[in-house]
């Protein structure tokens, strides 16, 4: 049974003020949870993501539904690794694909031009890391887009316990049916994120609670919490 989804409903800007509204009272403790949860995918190098992401949430979605953030909370992501499992591998591919063009686009002329002591001229060196910048923005752009339409995975794995194929296919159906909010949340996103990179840099981890609680003010707001289900 899939939930249905909202159309037309996401405002970026008050998805911002609604998630800092939420946490705000909790917010410590859920920049504690959400930072040892990345930690801890990134030290698993990144197969826990899935449980560690659902964990995290976990513990927003408490605060949202007007109880107090659990450090506990974290640990039960555990629970959903095996249905998170083929999401986690469709977001861990992508970037392995990116990783390994912009080694060979943009890397691997520069080894060359060094190995060769010179004998490349920067003339000759120069279209190349264009081609390069180009074609690596153009992947980016594609791992952005692919990666927008499976914003609402997780959460719908979460709260409505479908399998990652099926939380993927929905997420796919929701973003593309609310694309012009989600553009425009991901704008808000980045600037966030900019604002938190000009900010001594350490401003983008004081950030990443307030990402999390908008982004999922952004999944309430398509796929409210009461909403039907289709069988």
């Amino acid at each position: 049974m899939q939930p249905q989804f909202t159309v037309g409903q996401i405002r970026p800007i008050d998805c911002v003020k609604e998630g800092f509204r939420l946490i705000k009272q909790d917010y410590w403790l859920l920049f504690a949870i959400t930072i040892i949860g990345i930690f801890i995918a990134g030290f698993s190098f990144y197969i826990l993501i899935g449980a560690m992401v659902c964990g995290m949430m976990t513990a927003y979605f408490r605060v949202f539904d007007g109880g107090r953030a659990n450090f506990d909370d974290l640990w039960k992501g555990f629970g959903y690794i095996g249905k998170s499992a083929v999401a986690v591998i469709l977001i861990l591919v992508p970037g392995l694909i990116y990783g390994v063009v912009l080694l060979l686009t943009i890397y691997l002329p520069i080894v060359a031009m060094a190995i060769s002591g010179g004998k490349i001229s920067p003339d000759e060196l120069l279209p190349v890391l264009l081609g390069a910048l180009i074609v690596d923005v153009i992947v980016a752009f594609l791992m952005v887009t692919f990666h927008s339409l499976m914003m609402f995975v997780f959460p719908l794995i979460l709260e409505h316990g479908l399998s990652s194929w099926d939380a993927v296919k929905l997420s796919a159906r929701a973003t593309f049916k609310n694309m012009s909010g989600v553009a425009g949340l991901i704008a808000v996103n980045i600037g966030i994120g900019l604002l938190g990179y000009l900010a001594f840099c350490v401003g983008i981890y004081l950030a990443v609670p307030i990402l999390m609680a908008t982004n999922l003010v952004a999944y309430r707001q398509v796929f409210p919490k009461n909403a039907p289900v289709l069988s």
